[in-house]
């Protein structure tokens, strides 16, 4: 097979793998596993650190500090969240549920794929395939929550090609284009007599922008800055209804959806010839989800759901030890605030504030090829909920937790 070939067949792979179930490991509806070689270091150092041409999507201006040469990197991250609710005095009516729901956590896996390559000593190609955005849960049929929620998902994929350009041996930049699809999907029982449950089934693709800066401010020492734009969406699709009046009331149906630009700063440092330290501040505008609006194609509203999220702010600290030529250390702290709020939560995504702590082992296997695995588990707080639902109120708290396992193998030729 020709190097051409295996490269569009490992894209064709990674979007056929893009297809799978998603869920948020990050604040908000983000997808925290951006690369396994990130996730030891709970992904702190991100636009600095430089680890593989997964830097084609976190800086691509770090595009410059990669060795010479074409890399290929293939990931896959393996992400069990737990949701599990607690009544504190529901007031649903027993004929519109009974019961907590079980478990709305679901077992997922997400892929990604990156590639870069050189034009010129001072020119690189990069290339990213992933998944920015991503939600599922799923909690059971007839519980006391189901006329708020049954099952939610949200699922994209990037394309984001870019340029990183060395000015000079202090300074490099980079950019790149995002071409993004997303599909949603929710459902719930409508509490209305006939109609039986409801599912709103929707997608658009986007367009956004990201550039980055990257500065070596000694030889041991690097600063990057990495920014990504908003991608504005409206969603078209249908509604559908299951219950003996549903011919009535099915119907394409379209809304807004507006995911946030973000902004990091990272810095990395080498200390001695073992020891790598990193830490990274990352700014996300979470404040642009004010609420999802779904209206019919005649105009007419069918339903809305306030969030009125808050922009977050995300802080992580990592490290390295390299035990041998060929084996590297990793370990990660993050604290990650969520952008929900007591008044709004819902139980679609019962979002709390997270605290990462990670692990993780890399081993060159070649003088080409390195393996990264790194592993995650997110400390999070109870979310409470106090939601209208049908003729009362779901009322209570969320027990969250999530674990994630990351696989990455980097391949350079």
């Amino acid at each position: 097979m020709s190097r051409m070939n295996q490269r569009v067949s490992l894209m064709a792979v990674a979007l056929a793998l893009s297809s799978l179930s998603t869920t948020a490991s990050a604040g908000g509806f983000g997808i925290g596993t951006q690369s396994g070689s990130g996730t030891g270091n709970a992904f702190a150092g991100g636009a600095a650190a430089a680890d593989d041409a997964s830097v084609a999507w976190s800086n691509p201006a770090a595009l410059m500090a990669l060795p010479a040469g074409r890399e290929a990197v293939v990931s896959g991250h393996i992400v069990l969240p737990s949701f599990k609710f607690t009544d504190n005095g529901s007031t649903v009516p027993g004929g519109l549920g009974t019961g907590n729901g079980g478990d709305g956590g679901e077992l997922a896996f997400i892929p990604n794929a990156f590639y870069k390559m050189d034009i010129s000593p001072q020119l690189r190609f990069g290339f990213a395939v992933n998944v920015p955005f991503g939600l599922s849960t799923d909690y059971a049929p007839g519980w006391q929550g189901q006329t708020v929620a049954l099952e939610s998902a949200i699922k994209t994929i990037n394309l984001n090609p870019s340029l990183g350009y060395k000015v000079n041996d202090s300074l490099s930049i980079g950019g790149g284009l995002s071409v993004q699809k997303i599909d949603a999907k929710l459902s719930r029982f409508t509490g209305a007599g006939a109609s039986g449950n409801v599912t709103l089934a929707a997608d658009d693709i986007g367009y956004g922008f990201n550039f980055g800066l990257l500065m070596q401010m000694t030889p041991s020492t690097r600063i990057g800055f990495a920014y990504r734009s908003s991608i504005d969406y409206k969603l078209e699709g249908t509604a559908i209804f299951t219950g003996t009046s549903a011919a009535a009331l099915n119907g394409n149906v379209n809304a807004k959806l507006k995911v946030p630009e973000s902004t990091s700063l990272s810095v990395f440092s080498t200390m001695g010839g073992r020891v790598e330290v990193m830490a990274d501040l990352t700014y996300t505008g979470w404040s642009s989800v004010k609420s999802l609006d779904v209206y019919r194609a005649s105009g007419t509203l069918l339903s809305s759901d306030p969030y009125n999220w808050k922009d977050t702010l995300r802080i992580s600290v990592g490290g390295n030890y390299k035990l041998d030529p060929n084996t590297k250390l990793r370990f990660g702290l993050a604290l990650d605030p969520t952008p929900s709020n007591d008044l709004n939560r819902t139980a679609r995504l019962p979002d709390q504030d997270r605290t990462w702590l990670a692990f993780g082992v890399q081993y060159k296997m070649s003088q080409s090829g390195t393996l990264d695995v790194g592993y995650a588990h997110e400390f999070v707080k109870d979310a409470t909920v106090n939601n209208a639902a049908a003729a009362g109120r779901l009322i209570g708290t969320f027990n969250n937790k999530a674990d994630i396992l990351s696989v990455q193998y980097s391949h350079r030729f």
